[in-house]
C-alpha cells in the first residue's frame, strides 16, 4: 500500500504547487508503472480524499510540526497519511508503517524518522489535537469546512440560509448518474435491465438513472453500445431547456467533452454545429458521438470570436467558469482557484455571450449555462447582458415539475445536493 501513498503524495504535492489533479494524477501513476490496478485505484482515492479534506488535514499537520517543512513531497506524504488516519478504514498502525516505508525511499534521509515521529505523535495526541482545533474553529473555518476562507465568506453572503449545506455537499462523494439514450430505450426499462443484473439504481426525472454504487464505465450495461452515457442529472436538463425541435439549426458552443451535445442529438434530429477551442477535447466529443452513433459538424474555434455564415435558431452557451458547483467531482478546484479568478471568468463569459448573440437568429433562443454557484458568473452576468442588449428577454424556466421533482433551484440556479451538481441556467430569446 505504501506505493499508493507514494503516488498520492506525488499527485497532492503537484496540486498544492498549482497543477490540475486530472494532469497530476496520471503523471504520478507513471512513476510506478508496475503498480497493480488495486494500488492505482487506492492512489486515486487517497489523492481525492486528501484534497477533499485538505483544510482539516493540514490543520492537524500544522499542530504537529514546529515549522513548515521545506520538502514538498514529505509534506504531501504526511497529509495523505493523516487523511487516512482521520477518514480511512485502514488500520492506524498499518497506515503509519506504510508511510514510514514510503519515506524510507525518499530523500533526505531524515524523512523516515520524521514521518514516523509525526504520525505516532498524531496517534498519541489525536483527541487532544482534535479539541485544540475545534476550540479554535471560529478563527479557522478552513479547518472545519475544508474550503478557502474567501470561498466560505462568499457563500455566506450569497446563500445565507444554505451555505453550510452547499459546503457539506461539496465535500461528499458525487453520485454516479447515467443518461439513458431515448433512441434506444427508456429510463424505466433500463432500471429494470440493471435490476436483472443485480445493479441497484433509481430513476430521477425523464432520462436520469442514479446508481446506488458507482461501477467502472466498462461494466455499465449498454455503455459501449451507446445505450447510456455518464452525465450529472442537473446537466441533463440543458437539452430540454434549450427547446430543440427537429430541423432546427443549433450551435453547441464550448461543447467539450460532448455530454450535452450527445443529449441534444438523442432528443431531436437537428443540424448541430459543435464548437470548442481545444482540439484534444474536441476529439473526445467525436469519440462520444461515434459511441452514440450520432454526428455533428465539429468546429475548432474560440466562441468569443468565432463566426458563421448562417444564423442559429438555438445556441447552447456552456461557458467556461470557476466550476464551483462541481467541486465534489474536482476536489482540486477549491485549492487552485483564487477569488480574482472570478473576474477573469466573468470577462471571458461576457465576450462569449456578446459574440454568440450576434450568431442567434431573430426569435431564436440561447441557453446560458455554467457549473458555478457564484452569482457573479450567473444571474449578475445575465443582468449585465440584458442591460446592454434591449433585443434580449430572459424567459422563465420550469425546473420543478412532475419530471424534475427533486430539483432545487433559485432563479435558474441549481443548488448542489445529493442528486445533482450546482449549475446555473438562463434562457434568453432574441426579439423577432
Amino acid at each position: 500500500m505504501y506505493i499508493s501513498q507514494q503516488i498520492a503524495a506525488i499527485a497532492v504535492s503537484q496540486v498544492l504547487s498549482g497543477r490540475n489533479l486530472t494532469l497530476a494524477l496520471p503523471d504520478a501513476l507513471k512513476s510506478y508503472p508496475n503498480a497493480t490496478p488495486q494500488q492505482r485505484g487506492a492512489a486515486a482515492d487517497l489523492s481525492y480524499g486528501t484534497l477533499r479534506f485538505y483544510g482539516e488535514v493540514n490543520a492537524y499537520l500544522v499542530k504537529l510540526l514546529e515549522k513548515p517543512l521545506s520538502n514538498e513531497h514529505i509534506t504531501a506524504l504526511l497529509l495523505v497519511a493523516i487523511y487516512q488516519l482521520l477518514h480511512d478504514k485502514a488500520d492506524d498502525f498499518t497506515v503509519v508503517n506504510q508511510a514510514v516505508e514510503a519515506a524510507s525511499y525518499a530523500k533526505p534521509r531524515w524523512a523516515k524518522s520524521l514521518v514516523n515521529g509525526v504520525l505516532r505523535n498524531f496517534l498519541r495526541q489525536k483527541i487532544v489535537l482534535s479539541k485544540a482545533i475545534q476550540s479554535d474553529i471560529e478563527n479557522n473555518e478552513v479547518a472545519l469546512y475544508s474550503y478557502p476562507q474567501w470561498w466560505i465568506n462568499k457563500l455566506k453572503h450569497q446563500y445565507p440560509s444554505s451555505w453550510q449545506n452547499i459546503l457539506a455537499t461539496g465535500n461528499a462523494h458525487p453520485p454516479m448518474t447515467l443518461r439513458v439514450n431515448v433512441r434506444k430505450t427508456s429510463a424505466k426499462e433500463y432500471v429494470q435491465l440493471l435490476a436483472r443484473q443485480d445493479i441497484v439504481a433509481t430513476q430521477v426525472g425523464e432520462y436520469a438513472v442514479i446508481l446506488e454504487q458507482p461501477i467502472s464505465v466498462e461494466k455499465i450495461p449498454g455503455f459501449l453500445d451507446g445505450v447510456v452515457s455518464v452525465q450529472d442529472y442537473g446537466a441533463q436538463l440543458a437539452a430540454g431547456l434549450l427547446d430543440v425541435h427537429s430541423g432546427l439549426n443549433v450551435l453547441d458552443a464550448c461543447c467539450a467533452p460532448g455530454g450535452k451535445t450527445g443529449h441534444i442529438l438523442e432528443l431531436s434530429d437537428v443540424k448541430l454545429t459543435a464548437l470548442d477551442n481545444d482540439a484534444s477535447r474536441l476529439d473526445r466529443v467525436e469519440s462520444n458521438l461515434i459511441r452514440l452513433n450520432l454526428s455533428a459538424d465539429l468546429q475548432l474555434g474560440d466562441a468569443a470570436i468565432w463566426q458563421s455564415n448562417q444564423p442559429f435558431e438555438r445556441i447552447l452557451a456552456d461557458v467556461p467558469c470557476t466550476a464551483s458547483g462541481i467541486v465534489r467531482r474536482h476536489v482540486d478546484i477549491k485549492w487552485l482557484r483564487r477569488e480574482r479568478d472570478i473576474l477573469t471568468f466573468t470577462q471571458q463569459q461576457a465576450l462569449i455571450l456578446a459574440n454568440l448573440w450576434q450568431l442567434l437568429a431573430k426569435g431564436g433562443k440561447l441557453l446560458y449555462v455554467t457549473c458555478s454557484i457564484f452569482n457573479e458568473e450567473n444571474q449578475q452576468q445575465i443582468d449585465a447582458f440584458l442591460l446592454k442588449n434591449p433585443d434580449a428577454t430572459q424567459l422563465p424556466l420550469i425546473l420543478t415539475n412532475e419530471n424534475h421533482q427533486n430539483i432545487q433551484s433559485e432563479h435558474g440556479q441549481l443548488i448542489p445536493n445529493s442528486r445533482h451538481d450546482g449549475l446555473f441556467y438562463a434562457l434568453l430569446q432574441k426579439t423577432a
